[in-house]
């Protein structure tokens, strides 16, 4: 396979991991007032690629943030106990933007290398021609 092949490749797999990290950073972010909800983060794996002949990275398992829910008082509330309290979501909004922000920024190189190899690759080609 040629060292361009294998740029693409895994530039691909990273563009992949970003993607599915943005898609759980998404889902914590709509999901920060649902009483109950437990953010979701993804730990990224080295998974060699012998085909290839390259290490790529691969979004690995979701796992549960398993820190205390928040406890809020709102006697209205129909998941409220006797005390008026019910447990809310362990997402931080703040947080959840800068991971994301970061997603976004990673993905974005990831985008940048993977077109910079199309690019060499085609010159290269071109310059073949002549």
């Amino acid at each position: 396979m040629s060292e361009f092949a294998k740029a693409l490749s895994i530039s691909a797999s990273g563009l992949q991991a970003q993607s599915s990290r943005l898609r759980h950073l998404s889902e914590n972010i709509s999901n920060a007032d649902t009483p109950g909800y437990r953010r979701k983060t993804i730990a990224f794996e080295t998974a060699f690629n012998g085909s290839r002949g390259v290490a790529e990275v691969e979004a690995g398992r979701v796992s549960l943030d398993m820190r205390e829910l928040e406890l809020i008082h709102d006697p209205s509330h129909p998941m409220a106990d006797e005390t008026g309290h019910y447990q809310g979501s362990n997402v931080e909004l703040l947080i959840e933007l800068a991971d994301a922000r970061e997603a976004q920024r990673s993905y974005e190189a990831n985008l940048k290398m993977f077109e910079q190899a199309r690019q060499m690759s085609s010159s290269l080609m071109q310059l073949l021609r002549r």
